[in-house]
């Protein structure tokens, strides 16, 4: 399957996986938005530290416009394979197009190494 127009760059597997336990981590002990509408909320609001976008959501319009929020607002986000994973990973019985982190708790240092991998992807990209 080829990527979806709005997926700008390509996630190696290990960070991926990163993304989703960071997600997990920050659900039990920190603070998420779960879904587009509260995920967009939370970039509006400066609140997200870290946002996940799916790239299987179907229509792709769904979570289009996330990746520019983001750029404009200076919040990093990374792109994962699956919105059933992104569901299981927040503990809910539904997948996600997307979801964001607001509060790390003991996810901090993973979130960190997230962000860290994604700016050195984004310059690679470029």
């Amino acid at each position: 399957m080829s990527r979806p127009f709005y997926v700008k760059y390509e996630v190696p597997k290990e960070i991926a996986d990163a993304a989703y336990e960071a997600l997990q981590v920050a659900a039990k002990t920190g603070m998420v938005r779960k879904g587009t509408n509260e995920t967009t909320k939370a970039i509006e609001r400066a609140q997200a530290k870290l946002v996940i976008i799916a790239e299987d959501v179907d229509p792709p319009e769904v979570v289009a416009h996330l990746p520019l929020l983001c750029e404009e607002r200076k919040i990093p986000y990374i792109f994962v394979p699956g919105k059933e994973k992104i569901g299981n990973s927040l503990g809910i019985d539904v997948s996600a197009a997307a979801a964001c982190i607001v509060k790390e708790g003991n996810a901090v240092g993973l979130v960190k190494e997230i962000v860290s991998r994604i700016e050195q992807i984004k310059r690679g990209a470029k």
